[in-house]
């Protein structure tokens, strides 16, 4: 852990930013925070740049001296991202949350990394178009990218990986890139847009994103239906697929989350497994695919058919299921939950989920799943009492073991949340050689392991330079 930064970093830091340099116990606790089991370890002073020109002399400022820094956008990352394991300085990009440009004609828009999904879409409402990906909480656009983010509409629209166009970032030596551009495609030179995506600021600080948004479609309606167990409704979900059925999401809940949820949003949902679909379109053509995903069900024991057409019933019904983490925590009060994802090809989800649902009884773990089954990720919420270490350490063995089960399926450890600190060992597992190519642009980019250090990979024996 950092013991405070030094001296003469401090005072400069200090006369460039003045009150945007901050180093108070409280808001440095704030930017480690974490709902997950991971210990927050807190850096020791957090800046706010405004501009791309700020980041980079502030990079400069800390490579000089050797100290870490960590990027931060929202803090909604849940494998320790944002934590400062060495100390030094948390990057926070909040107040870079201007919206450069729209260019509806071409169908994308340029930001910076502190602008909210949601925000961008207020600001893109009236012109028809809008950013689709969308993983529950309100994240900042760059945190997004850098954890590569997708969420409900995946199956449909992709993930931040085909979100993402082009990108300005600050490298660790503090010089500032531009890699691809506004064209659709580009076959120049190696994707550096694409290696900066995904890899959680251990590269580079994202200083601006070119995006590309999609068309509001005409019609949405939204349809869910119960299931006599998990297995079946996976099996509705693969035959929807295979069926290639516009599918604009397709959400699994099991039948713990279902309960949590009904205490939690006040809904009145059959508690039993539950499929949760939503279809864009024209109104002739949300209502053909509705009709024929009802009759994919049906032959799979789905019951309960009920619509959702009205944005106030839509929205009541998606908020329900990106509340899963705090309904679930109602499942048990006092405990405390561990959410932990893991990805698998389609074909294989049932079996998954199967194996994964006796894994946890078999070790008295209270785990509801939910899941973007769409795409074979689905996630677990582990609740365990923080003073029990029995507990914690079947959490931890569950954990390790749906990791090696998802690998072993030729999945992976994590679809969504990133590997940040929780899932290193995993990473090892499933890349293999591949862990030393990255190990090696790592070296090459950051010599120094000064940006973000500790995070996907293991950090050298010497740490970041202080």
């Amino acid at each position: 852990m950092g013991k405070g930064l030094a001296t003469a970093l401090s005072a400069a830091l200090q006369a460039r930013f003045g009150p945007r340099f901050q180093a108070g116990e409280a808001l440095r606790a704030q930017h480690a925070a974490t709902t997950t089991w991971i210990a927050p370890q807190p850096p020791d002073a957090v800046v706010f740049p405004e501009t791309t020109a700020e980041v980079a002399e502030l990079v400069g400022l800390c490579a000089a001296a050797g100290v870490a820094m960590v990027p931060f956008g929202a803090g909604t990352s849940l494998e320790g991202q944002v934590n400062a394991p060495h100390g030094g300085v948390s990057v926070d990009l909040s107040r870079m949350d201007r919206i450069v440009a729209v260019h509806a004609e071409d169908m994308d828009a340029v930001v910076q990394p502190g602008v909210t999904r949601s925000r961008l879409n207020a600001h893109l409402r009236d012109t028809g178009l809008f950013f689709p990906l969308d993983p529950g909480a309100d994240a900042t656009l760059g945190g997004m990218a850098a954890t590569r983010a997708s969420g409900t509409t995946a199956v449909r629209y992709g993930t931040m990986r085909d979100a993402v166009l082009a990108l300005e970032a600050v490298l660790p030596d503090g010089s500032v890139i531009r890699t691809g551009g506004r064209a659709r495609k580009s076959a120049a030179g190696y994707d550096l847009t694409r290696l900066l995506v995904g890899s959680e600021g251990t590269l580079g600080i994202i200083t601006e994103l070119t995006l590309r948004l999609q068309g509001i479609p005409e019609a949405v309606l939204a349809l869910r239906c119960s299931f006599p167990d998990t297995v079946s409704a996976c099996e509705t979900v693969i035959a929807t697929l295979q069926c290639a059925l516009p599918m604009a999401r397709i959400e699994l809940l099991d039948a713990l989350t279902v309960r949590a949820v009904n205490a939690y949003s006040g809904l009145d949902l059959p508690e039993t497994p539950l499929l949760l679909t939503e279809f864009h379109g024209s109104p002739a053509g949300v209502a053909e695919t509705a009709e024929t995903f009802t009759a994919i069900a049906q032959d799979h024991g789905g019951h309960g058919f009920a619509q959702a057409t009205t944005p106030e019933e839509r929205t009541r019904l998606w908020q329900a299921r990106h509340d899963v983490f705090w309904a679930g925590l109602g499942l048990r009060p006092g405990a405390k939950g561990i959410s932990t994802d893991a990805c698998v090809p389609v074909s294989r989800l049932a079996e998954c989920l199967r194996a994964a649902e006796a894994k946890a009884a078999e070790l008295g773990l209270v785990a509801p799943i939910a899941g973007h089954v769409g795409d074979g990720n689905f996630h677990n919420l582990i609740l365990i009492d923080p003073d029990s270490a029995a507990e914690r350490k079947a959490a931890e063995t569950y954990i390790g073991w749906l990791n090696d089960l998802a690998i072993s399926m030729e999945g992976t450890c994590t679809g969504e949340h990133g590997v940040g600190q929780g899932k290193q060992a995993y990473l090892a597992r499933e890349a293999g050689p591949a862990l030393r190519a990255m190990a090696a642009i790592k070296a090459a980019l950051d010599p120094h392991n000064i940006m973000n250090p500790g995070k996907i990979l293991p950090a050298p024996a010497s740490g970041a330079g202080r």
